[in-house]
């Protein structure tokens, strides 16, 4: 599992007082930074290799600012050109957001789905729940 702390900020909130619910996905996108590093350790956008193909949040409690909150990620499957990933927020040690979402690799030069390789699928698995 990979994890990062975030502060959230000012800008974030709501009218209501709380995070706006479309922070999340900006949270959950910078969580999953490991493991587009396993597929492109230098982030080259010139050489990337990974689309989002869904994705869905959960909102199960509402995330306040002044408090940090962790995103934890995860990997849950790994098939043949497609992952699927976990991910949570919590704040004050309570679950206040989860989602899950499917990734694939890509070949932009071809317009195609990609099979994953065996050294990055290794890799993968180590952090498989």
């Amino acid at each position: 599992m990979f994890s990062y702390q975030v502060e959230p900020r000012f800008s974030e909130t709501d009218a209501l007082g709380h995070i706006n619910n479309t922070i999340v996905p900006n949270w959950f996108e910078h969580g999953r930074m490991p493991i587009f590093r396993i597929f492109n350790p230098d982030l080259s956008l010139v050489q990337w290799n990974l689309i989002l193909k869904k994705m869905d949040v959960d909102f199960v409690a509402q995330i306040y600012l002044f408090s940090p909150v962790e995103i934890r990620t995860s990997i849950t499957a790994i098939g043949n050109t497609s992952l699927t990933i976990h991910q949570e927020v919590w704040q004050e040690d309570k679950l206040v957001a989860q989602g899950d979402c499917v990734m694939v690799h890509f070949d932009y030069e071809n317009q195609t789905k990609a099979p994953i390789p065996d050294d990055v699928r290794q890799q993968l698995a180590q952090h498989l729940v």
